[in-house]
């Protein structure tokens, strides 16, 4: 049977403000365990959430910046459940009221499609502590640093189809929250992490299939892995007769599988209400229209600038406005080289290659902006070859310095001389008379011959389009 896949995404944004949701304790990563939790945190008895309004104002901006509804009504439930790493019993979250609603986003696929993803809604909640297994052996260590960090959690239609939509998707809102300045999305600190709701229906079926949960994966490479897996385990499970239980599940990237957790509970296993140490939050058109009208550009809005302004492909303006660090990249080396064409091109090549072999971001790059939009202009202005440029490149990378003092260094300069290389041609071609003939009887593919013997002799130094040009003349003289 073919079967299809469907999956929607619960992602988890940690909001960057300096205080939690309902407390006025830090949210800095990385101190020591408990030192970041108040009364309020630890759920004392008697004490009061205070609700951060900056949670709210990034909520919206996020909202905005989606184009979803805007609800100026909202209300704060209690979730019921019980976990060693939430002190109170219960989560403080919104269900039936949450204050972002409907919303949309489009992803671009790599054959160039654009898909629309919906967005079911965006709501606002605390997170819960962390639980710590490694560091003690047979037992549970409770950190509550983490607990009443607030987060939006952003919840998809169950519109993607397969893996690479999934990260597609991820990727997008990763490079929204960076761009509206709402999250660091650093997922390695579980500032933004996934959870994905996946299940299995015969193609062309509407119903949905009983779906599992994989929680709290943190990395794009982990949920396509996490995907990939799940689909492997459903369809087997299917086609020998059996059927899915809905539970949550873990994803092992040592052992790259999904294993059981507990099952899956429903809306009525957490006994939703309404949280009553919260009034409902109350905003107007005042409010919304204030913060919209300080939308930084967005990634779509960079995208097309990028096409406007700079002639690049559509698909070569989505991977650089995709993230807001290579978008700022990209336009500070072409301040420097002025051909945004060829910027462009070495960052998607040169530059994504070597970042992605050391697992290196963008801001982490041996290679600054400026030095390679320096480089780059040694390209335009005939200085050096394009060949010539790469061995800059990787001295760059490895040594640092500059791209003119390297090529001083190390006697790099393009040879531009128009005798010099007359000279170079007439001396392969006197050393090589059969393939000369070889092209005057129509064996045109002969001139590539020629050209790497020039080059070669030249040390790569010649300067490419005169060394074809002088050739050319010569050999139909």
């Amino acid at each position: 049977m073919e079967w299809e896949t469907v999956i929607g995404l619960e992602i988890h944004a940690q909001l960057a403000t300096e205080s939690k949701i309902f407390s006025g304790s830090s949210t800095t990563f990385g101190a020591q365990a408990n030192t970041q939790a108040s009364l309020v945190d630890l759920a004392l008895p008697g004490v009061l959430p205070v609700f951060n309004e900056q949670a709210l104002k990034l909520a919206v901006i996020f909202g905005l910046g989606i184009g979803a509804t805007i609800h100026k009504r909202s209300v704060f439930d209690r979730k019921n459940y019980f976990y060693p790493d939430l002190p109170k019993g219960y989560q403080i979250s919104q269900l039936h009221h949450p204050i972002v609603g409907e919303g949309k986003l489009d992803i671009a696929l790599a054959d160039g499609t654009v898909k629309r993803i919906g967005i079911t809604r965006a709501h606002l909640e605390e997170d819960a502590g962390k639980s710590l297994h490694e560091e003690f052996p047979n037992f549970t260590g409770i950190d509550l640093n983490r607990a009443g960090t607030p987060l939006l959690e952003i919840v998809s239609e169950p519109d993607i189809r397969c893996a690479e939509e999934a990260v597609a998707y991820l990727k997008k809102i990763h490079g929204l929250i960076r761009y509206l300045g709402i999250s660091d999305g650093n997922m390695a600190e579980g500032s933004m992490r996934c959870d994905i709701n996946i299940s299995m229906r015969p193609m062309g079926q509407e119903t949905l299939g009983t779906r599992a949960e994989i929680k709290n994966v943190n990395s794009f490479r982990f949920v396509e892995k996490a995907i990939a897996h799940e689909i492997e385990r459903q369809v087997d499970i299917l086609e020998d007769g059996g059927s899915i239980v809905q539970e949550t599940r873990l994803y092992d990237s040592d052992l790259d599988e999904t294993r059981s957790m507990r099952s899956k509970e429903v809306a009525m296993d957490y006994r939703y209400f309404p949280e009553p140490d919260l009034l409902p939050i109350i905003i107007d058109d005042e409010y919304i229209e204030a913060l919209r009208a300080n939308l930084p550009e967005l990634p779509d809005q960079k995208k097309q600038r990028f096409i406007d302004q700079h002639g690049l492909s559509a698909t070569d303006a989505e991977q650089l406005s995709g993230s807001l660090e290579l978008g700022d990249y990209f336009e500070q080396a072409v301040e420097l080289a002025g051909s945004a064409k060829l910027c462009a091109n070495w960052i998607i090549v040169e530059l994504s290659a070597q970042l992605n072999k050391h697992d290196l971001g963008v801001s982490e790059s041996p290679v600054s902006a400026q030095q390679l939009g320096e480089l780059v202009s040694r390209i335009q202005d005939n200085t050096i070859s394009g060949k010539i440029a790469k061995t800059v490149f990787q001295t760059l990378w490895k040594d640092g310095g500059s791209a003119d003092q390297i090529i001083e260094s190390q006697g790099l300069k393009q040879v531009t001389d128009s005798g010099a290389i007359e000279a170079l041609v007439d001396e392969v071609l006197a050393a090589n008379p059969s393939q000369v003939e070889q092209f005057k009887a129509g064996k045109e593919k002969m001139l590539g011959f020629f050209v790497g013997q020039i080059m070669k002799a030249s040390k790569g130094k010649a300067n490419p389009a005169q060394v074809n040009q002088i050739l050319k003349d010569k050999l139909t003289a």
